[in-house]
């Protein structure tokens, strides 16, 4: 017996509760972790979470305003926006992240699926190196999994993946052939977005080391 295919309804809720879940592990937080270093380059947890809740505290307006003082350049508009927001009390940063659970925002393109692979993504990019034992339900983690497995997305990242079987060990899922690097399926999905881990979290594979995105 098949699940039913989800729903968008499905979708939003899953943003949703990743929102709330990640507010919870924030606001466990003490002044000093919100400058702990991230999967980020050059982001501590504030500049994330800065990133993160752009969407949910900038009006349509300001957005593309931001985008044309950046010489419509969208990484270097987030880039400065998410250091010149980090400055923001992380109290409130918090907030806009819990009160807005439920906004409906869908990145460019992307839907609520990359809504999701968005939350889910920067969330790993600070409670990875937090240590934090938190787990991507699994459910939403497939939804994560699919969305970032798209060629479009595999360019955009532009992670080298030739000659590499990505193999889960905690789901059943894999992806790719040959050398197999093995490790927990939100490891993995890191290393599809580009991010370096620790080695501790990845077992095989040609000694690749991947380039942040």
């Amino acid at each position: 017996m098949t699940s039913s295919p989800l729903t968008g309804a499905d979708i939003r809720e899953a943003v949703a509760a990743e929102r709330r879940e990640l507010a919870d592990v924030l606001a466990g937080l003490t002044a000093q972790s919100w400058n702990t270093p991230t999967l980020c380059a050059g982001w501590r947890v504030r500049e994330v979470v800065a990133h993160m809740t752009m969407p949910l505290r900038y009006s349509t307006v300001r957005f593309v305003a931001e985008v044309l003082r950046s010489g419509g350049k969208f990484n270097r508009m987030a880039d400065r926006c998410a250091r010149r927001d980090a400055a923001t009390a992380p109290g409130e940063l918090l907030a806009a992240l819990k009160d807005n659970a439920a906004y409906p925002w869908k990145p460019p393109g992307g839907g609520f699926e990359g809504a999701l692979t968005h939350d889910v993504i920067h969330g790993l990019d600070f409670t990875v190196p937090l240590g934090h034992a938190r787990r991507v339900p699994e459910e939403r983690l497939r939804i994560v999994l699919q969305t970032i497995t798209k060629p479009s997305t595999l360019k955009h990242f532009g992670v080298d993946l030739a000659g590499i079987e990505l193999h889960a060990d905690d789901i059943d899922w894999s992806f790719g052939s040959g050398a197999r690097m093995s490790g927990a399926a939100q490891d993995l999905a890191l290393v599809l977005c580009g991010r370096n881990l620790p080695d501790r979290h990845l077992q095989g594979g040609p000694g690749t080391r991947f380039t942040n995105s």
